[in-house]
């Protein structure tokens, strides 16, 4: 079953997230994981939960998203993106119906 690391980020430092974001995408293919959401435009239907920049990354398993998430190769990139923003991480485990 599919594990999801969904992720609110509100950037704080613009060069800095941007070194994140091209140093993160080889570690989260390594982990077999892939974007489904990376930014973009957000339109609020109901509530006022304070989006601002959503990402959800889809791995083949939560224990992959898990793995990728505590690697030594992701620990390095993970301190930029702590440095660089203010995020609201969650892992979540896909449905199987």
């Amino acid at each position: 079953m599919a594990g999801y690391l969904i992720a609110n980020i509100d950037v704080k430092d613009p060069a800095k997230f941007e070194e994140y974001r091209q140093k993160v995408v080889p570690v989260i293919k390594k982990f077999g994981g892939r974007y489904l959401v990376r930014g973009g435009d957000l339109r609020h239907l109901e509530g006022n939960l304070p989006l601002n920049r959503l990402v959800v990354l889809e791995f083949p398993t939560a224990e992959a998203a898990q793995q990728f998430y505590d690697s030594a190769e992701y620990q390095p990139i993970l301190k930029l993106r702590l440095d660089s923003t203010r995020s609201d991480v969650v892992l979540a485990q896909g449905y199987s119906g």
